[in-house]
């Protein structure tokens, strides 16, 4: 007796099929009851029910593969529903119940410690479990965390991968399957499902399903969790990993990155009980070693791990964690990388060493948890570093350009300028000599202007505040600024009220200020226009005002003035000299001396900026 195989070219099985084989199958059993069953008769029928059985089988598959497809297909619609992660979560919990008949079903996500934490979880009849419910193959679930590759097992029971693990025992655990959620090329949790009862209940055909589910619900999950994220919610992260206590608090509550790797070396070497520990630093082909522990150990110069144990440059390349017996030196050595948490790239490497017996299965796994933990923390002392050695090459570059080139600049200014005074010179001999001077001149703008966003930016700019008069500082301000008004054919109008009292402020500042707004005032002016300096007593502070007929700022230009390096990109504009600097140092400046710019412009008529700052007579009354 033949058995035939079934495909997808095989008919359909109809009606009249099933009623000729129940005829058949009533003429078999008076056959058998009168005892005169033909043999050929009877395997010719034995061989069409295998065969019909065989393709009802096959249809019934067909039918429950097009059934899972539609219900995925409408749970898929679903997700996109709602923004609210928990409603997600619950969400995708319940379809998976009903597209896999699982008995249980757990939804765990990564936490932003590393740790996976179960955000759902569902028994057959859709209740919500409780905590004491959750016992499931943690081994299972971390596997597929870590190497992100779906796992099924038909009977974990019998399975040497699972068979001996507490969790498989304990709950009778039969089938199983987990596939991870994958957002971006990473990793953010894993859908996990099993049965005590039945053994075979899930194949390749239910894991493609719910990898495919599992694909849209981590797009519907991560959607939620961005949408779900405040600039608020952030600083209470910033401040949660300030404030952390014990072990996983003390590793996430510095951003020393000496502190964090010296916290993850002793954390690591007390769980796995190891003499020695050195982290390592991947640099380029090689690992250096930048810290050790304990701090007194004999390997305390840098050294290249990958030249004392090869194997290291393995555990980067693959970033997985291994153990060695290195029988040279009579140690178990542990290697464990140190990923960077979103990306999941090797940046460093922990190498710890013990003499006597091999790290235990238990010990391994703990120093993978801390080290998973402490890798958010050391990129955070990383991030922090950078930024700080950001800070302090501006701050150095700055330095440079303000100190040593300051005195070849006023050499240069002054060659040019004596040479300007030799009456011999060709034409066009003075115009390279003078675009010489302007372009030195624009650097000490340049130079002054990074110096003071510098120090405003580090909080260290200080105003010295004096007693100052109206008269001294406005002879000042015409000083600077006549020649260029007048070179420009500018009339400049000086409207003073009288008798004004002396002001409390930074004279220096304050000069830098005015001057600063009456450039702007002139150099976006096209000639032969006027400039009009107004000072008044309101209240009891003094007003400045300065006021053009020039080319007037937009709405949208005055929205951006302040931004440090913007300019509007008219052409007039750009064809004055500067380097959006001076208004954002001039903002500033006003907002310490205590009062605000109050802009008026019109594109096409000019624009009108004022400010106040505090008199003599106030201060000594605030004081008293």
């Amino acid at each position: 007796m033949s058995v035939t195989s079934t495909s997808a070219n095989s008919p359909p099985v109809n009606e009249q099929e099933i009623i000729n084989m129940r005829q058949n199958l009533h003429l078999l059993r008076a056959q058998v009851q009168t005892g005169r069953v033909e043999s050929a008769f009877l395997d010719k029928q034995l061989e069409k029910l295998i065969d019909l059985l065989t393709r009802v089988h096959f249809e019934h598959k067909q039918y429950r593969k097009h059934s899972r497809l539609e219900g995925l297909y409408n749970v898929i619609s679903l997700l996109g529903s709602t923004l609210d992660l928990q409603e997600v979560l619950d969400l995708v919990m319940d379809s998976i119940i009903k597209l896999t008949r699982a008995e249980r079903g757990f939804l765990m996500l990564r936490g932003d410690d590393g740790q996976l934490e179960v955000r759902a979880a569902r028994h057959f009849d859709q209740q919500t479990l409780t905590g004491d419910k959750f016992q499931f193959s943690r081994t299972v679930v971390y596997e597929v965390l870590d190497t992100g590759v779906p796992i099924i097992t038909t009977n974990a029971a019998e399975d040497p991968r699972y068979a001996d693990q507490a969790s498989v025992i304990g709950g009778s655990l039969r089938s199983i399957m987990a596939v991870p959620l994958r957002v971006r090329m990473r990793v953010i949790g894993v859908i996990y499902v099993d049965n005590s009862a039945i053994t075979g209940l899930f194949d390749e055909s239910e894991s493609e399903m719910l990898s495919t589910y599992a694909a849209q619900a981590a797009v519907a999950i991560d959607n939620a969790r961005l949408f779900s994220v405040t600039d608020q919610q952030l600083a209470a992260r910033v401040e949660e990993l300030k404030q952390m206590s014990g072990m996983d608090l003390r590793l996430n509550e510095t951003l020393e990155l000496d502190k964090a790797i010296t916290l993850t070396l002793e954390f690591a070497c007390r769980i796995a009980q190891a003499d020695i520990g050195h982290y390592g630093m991947v640099q380029g082909d090689h690992i250096m070693t930048i810290q050790n522990y304990p701090s007194g150990t004999e390997d305390t110069q840098p050294f290249l791990l990958d030249r004392l144990y090869p194997q290291a440059r393995e555990v980067v390349a693959y970033g997985e964690m291994q153990i060695m017996r290195d029988e040279v030196r009579a140690q178990s050595v542990m290697f464990v990388p140190i990923l960077r948490p979103r990306e999941k790239t090797v940046t460093g490497l922990l190498v710890l060493r013990r003499a006597g017996s091999v790290f235990s299965g238990e010990q391994r796994e703990m120093v993978g948890r801390v080290v998973l933990r402490a890798a958010i923390a050391i990129e955070n002392a990383q991030l922090y570093a950078a930024v700080q050695a950001a800070d302090r090459a501006k701050s150095e570059f700055v330095g440079i350009v303000a100190h040593d080139l300051k005195v070849p600049m006023t050499s240069i200014l002054g060659y040019a300028d004596l040479t300007l005074m030799d009456g011999n010179l060709q034409v066009e001999q003075e115009h390279y000599l003078e675009r010489i001077r302007d372009t030195v001149r624009r650097m000490e703008r340049l130079v002054s202007d990074l110096a003071d966003i510098s120090r405003i930016e580090n909080g260290q700019f200080f105003m010295e505040e004096t007693r100052v008069t109206v008269d001294d500082i406005i002879q000042a301000v015409r000083d600077n600024i006549i020649t260029e008004v007048r070179r420009r054919n500018h009339a400049y109008i000086e409207h003073i009220e009288p008798n004004l009292p002396d002001m409390w402020v930074d004279y220096y500042r304050l000069l830098q200020v005015l001057t600063n707004l009456l450039s702007n005032a002139y150099k976006y002016t096209p000639d032969g226009g006027a400039i009009t300096l107004s000072v008044r007593l309101r209240g009891d502070r003094i007003e400045f005002s300065v006021v053009d007929t020039g080319i007037g700022l937009s709405q949208e230009a005055l929205e951006k003035l302040g931004t440090k390096f913007w300019r509007s990109n008219d052409e007039f504009t750009r064809s004055q000299p500067g380097t959006g600097l001076g208004y954002a140092i001039t903002s500033s400046l006003v907002e310490q001396m205590g009062g605000v710019i109050e802009v008026d412009s019109e594109v096409g008529k000019g624009s009108k900026f004022t400010f106040t700052i505090e008199t003599y007579k106030g201060q000594v009354e605030l004081l008293a």
